[in-house]
């Protein structure tokens, strides 16, 4: 890959005998003439904080897409916690290896918050437990310890319609923290919040990542909170990876030749 100026040198894979939770070899995706995302190698190791920045169609989340299992990539490998993602079964065994929050949060707002959070356990209760829990639901503690993190237990019997987008957003993260996966992926997760509880929601997740081991990779704009909880950026525009960089290497210059959209993308 070429080198532009403000475009620092690519950090270390995880080191020798670290198994990454993440690992993706020459993974790209295209729809028809577009190229979505251009081949990308990709190393996470157990504990990682990636931040994914870029401008808006930079592919961000379509990465996220695939590594999710939700998108079949065009071609490369990919492995989640060294299982080929081809591989894991819906239900139990993905959403024990990888749990998302997306920007629409799929929440369904007709159902309670308590429901909605544990949502989070249906790939690991089967159907007729999942069904049994619509109407009297289980594990209520542990959907309570979740939103009593994330500032919203006084809101665990509410209709999810009633709440705020900020708050639906923390039910959404709720929901993921109750799931536990081994990877943790968020696309644009504190969007709809203030910069203080923004700083705190992650703050909670990337303490959940220090607790459990598992790797997390969300997508972001906001170059402090990038610098505040992530330990590593990767850098997209127009489907091409840019740079894979330490955070604290993020600066300035770097910003703005990844968001200067007259600026070719360097393949």
């Amino acid at each position: 890959m070429s080198r532009a100026s403000a475009i620092p040198d690519q950090p270390p894979a995880p080191g020798e005998g670290v198994r990454p939770r993440v690992d993706g070899r020459g993974l790209g995706k295209s729809f028809g003439a577009l190229i979505a995302l251009a081949p990308i190698d990709l190393a996470i190791g157990p504990g990682e904080r990636v931040a994914l920045a870029g401008p808006s169609g930079s592919g961000k989340s379509t990465l996220l897409y695939i590594l999710a299992g939700l998108l079949p990539p065009d071609r490369g490998q990919l492995f989640l916690d060294s299982k080929a993602v081809s591989r894991l079964r819906p239900g139990r065994e993905l959403s024990e290896a990888v749990g998302l929050v997306q920007q629409q949060l799929d929440l369904v707002p007709q159902l309670l918050v308590v429901q909605n959070v544990l949502a989070g356990r249906l790939g690991q209760w089967g159907l007729l437990r999942s069904l049994a829990s619509l109407f009297s639901p289980r594990e209520r503690d542990t959907a309570l310890a979740a939103l009593s993190r994330l500032g919203i237990a006084d809101k665990i019997d509410e209709r999810t319609s009633q709440l705020s987008g900020g708050e639906q957003q923390r039910v959404a993260i709720a929901r993921l923290m109750v799931q536990a996966p081994k990877i943790i992926l968020a696309d644009e997760p504190v969007s709809s919040l203030d910069p203080a509880r923004a700083d705190e929601i992650l703050r909670t997740l990337t303490g959940l990542v220090s607790e459990t081991g598992a790797a997390m990779v969300a997508s972001l704009h906001d170059p402090n909170l990038i610098r505040g909880h992530f330990s590593r950026v990767i850098g997209l525009r127009q489907g091409v990876l840019q740079f894979d960089i330490p955070a604290e290497d993020l600066t300035h210059s770097v910003l703005d030749a990844l968001y200067d959209l007259d600026r070719k993308p360097q393949s």
